[in-house]
């Protein structure tokens, strides 16, 4: 039967353990908060501090959203392994807390929207893990960390940071397509095209996208019918796009060019690093496609192509396709309501 003077220091050593672990975390936290500093706002745009720093260190670049968690983990198992091995378990999973809390603590002082931390952490919880695995092997290989390792690796993200801003950020454009089945006809669909009166917010339901930040849909005007024509699709909270309408094929096809009215959107509308129209993203057109059925049903097709200018466009544009599609999706499910509605409506 073990005694007393044999359970006490296993229990000191668990909390000795434990306590590192804490300390673990609260390191990754305050490099995250001292990363997020460095690439974050630099002040106005004519500022001497943004002239010099604002395009090379960037939130929006690979140094920032992957290898700086990557350090952020490191760090968190490199302080809790000091005082003994760490399970394998809290190499993976430890470092989610030092990325959860500091996008929280930035959400909370205002430097990271809502819908930019919500992009960022997925990529963010994988590179901690992945520098919450490099700890706990550097941990069990070697007796002790070196410290010049850990200080070189800490400094990687602003050392990376300049090289990608000598570079031109690669240039992609993605199409999104969506269609919805509409049991009315073509002239119906049509007349629900050209122009989409207010919408009611009982007629869309709340989708992830809107949860997460992005404005709900509210009406579409036209200024005349045909080419030329322009459109002023609005969303709330100001945000509102110009179309210009390239190709009018009556009860076929509605085809225009979209250009982002950013001089009116206010900057509390998106945030500045997915606000649309900006250095990142942009809407470059759209089309309304009508494919009558051979039972007298409509297919209706919309489409739009997307310009996204980032480090990481393969992952963004995960995102991009994503937020696009909801958006399009919900657009099509109004669109196919007020048609079989006003089909069924006495004439």
């Amino acid at each position: 039967m073990p005694s007393w003077t044999s359970i006490e220091p296993r229990e000191g050593t668990n909390w000795i353990q434990w306590r590192t672990l804490l300390e673990g975390v609260v390191l990754g936290v305050l490099y995250g908060l001292f990363l997020r500093g460095a690439m974050g706002n630099h002040g106005s745009t004519n500022s001497v501090f943004h002239r010099l720093f604002g395009q090379v260190f960037s939130v929006m670049s690979l140094a920032f959203i992957f290898f700086g968690p990557v350090v952020i983990g490191y760090l968190t198992i490199y302080r809790a392994a000091r005082r003994g091995p760490v399970p394998v378990w809290q190499w993976i999973f430890a470092p989610w807390l030092s990325i959860v809390l500091t996008c929280l603590v930035t959400f909370l002082l205002g430097s990271e929207g809502r819908i930019c931390i919500i992009f960022l952490a997925p990529i963010a919880l994988i590179g901690s893990t992945v520098g919450g695995v490099l700890a706990g092997l550097t941990s069990r290989q070697f007796a002790k960390h070196s410290g010049t390792t850990t200080v070189c690796l800490a400094l990687f993200p602003f050392l990376l940071a300049p090289a990608e801003s000598g570079f031109d950020r690669p240039l992609q454009t993605r199409t999104v397509q969506s269609e919805v089945l509409i049991h009315a006809s073509p002239s119906t669909v049509w007349s629900n095209i050209e122009r989409v009166p207010a919408i009611a917010p009982s007629e869309i339901h709340t989708t992830w996208a809107q949860d997460i930040g992005f404005p709900r849909p509210v009406e579409a005007t036209l200024s005349h019918e045909g080419v030329g024509g322009v459109r002023h699709a609005s969303f709330e909270r100001g945000l509102m796009f110009i179309e210009t309408i390239t190709d009018w094929q009556p009860e076929r096809r509605l085809a225009f060019s979209i250009k982002a009215d950013t001089a009116h959107i206010p900057p509390t509308t998106l945030d500045e690093h997915v606000t649309i129209g900006g250095r990142y993203f942009d809407v470059l057109n759209g089309e309304y496609r009508i494919e009558p059925l051979s039972n007298g049903n409509v297919l209706l097709h919309l489409t739009s192509h997307e310009r996204l200018s980032t480090d990481f466009n393969g992952y963004a544009g995960l995102w991009t396709d994503a937020v696009m599609q909801n958006l399009q999706t919900s657009i099509l499910q109004v669109i196919k309501n007020r048609c079989e509605n006003q089909e069924r409506s006495p004439q």
